[in-house]
């Protein structure tokens, strides 16, 4: 049996965290690329990057901060990164509007989750407004690329894999995204 596994594209505006994920996904065998871009500049760079590289599937994240003495959760102004993830997740969807053909991680800490899937992100952080931890997002997207194109995916045990489970990450139905065959 061979598998295609997909290929993943990592945006992160930490360098430490980014190297985490790397490793991550090197130990279970998926193609990767990180770059270290700025929260803030990520939306300006991405369409280059998407096209140069072509992914199945991109995580977008860094930091970020939802800061209570401002007021309104659903205020985006409220937020340290959020509002520049979401133009980064509003820039994929521009590349690829299918859902299933690039699937979106989007998010830091505490970020404006209803925002980010309203602009297109399959899965983003963070429901709760709490804090995750740095392979979050690696493990939904190791989940997604190494189970069969035409399995579903389970949510909620996918959620429960990661550190604080769907107070820390949410995300739409999906199917998996590797291709396997037999013989070769």
């Amino acid at each position: 049996m061979i598998g295609k596994v997909t290929y993943e594209y990592s945006v992160d505006g930490d360098e430490e965290y980014l190297e985490r994920c790397l490793k991550f996904y090197k130990t279970n065998g998926i193609m990767a690329i990180g770059k270290k871009i700025n929260e803030k500049n990520i939306y300006e760079q991405l369409m280059q990057l998407l096209i140069e590289y072509k992914p199945d599937i991109i995580i977008l994240t860094g930091h970020d901060a939802y800061y209570k003495k401002k007021g309104d959760i659903n205020d985006i102004n409220n937020y340290k990164n959020s509002a520049y993830f979401v133009k980064a997740v509003k820039v994929a969807r521009k590349y690829e509007k299918s859902h299933e053909k690039l699937v979106i991680i989007a998010g830091a800490c505490q970020s404006d989750y209803e925002e980010l899937i309203k602009a297109g992100a399959n899965f983003a952080s963070s429901p709760k407004r709490v804090n995750i931890h740095t392979l979050d997002p690696a493990i939904i997207a190791s989940t997604i690329a190494l189970t069969e194109r035409n399995k579903e995916i389970d949510l909620i045990d996918l959620l429960e894999k990661t550190k604080y489970g769907k107070d820390g990450m949410g995300g739409i139905m999906c199917n998996g995204l590797m291709y396997v065959g037999y013989p070769r």
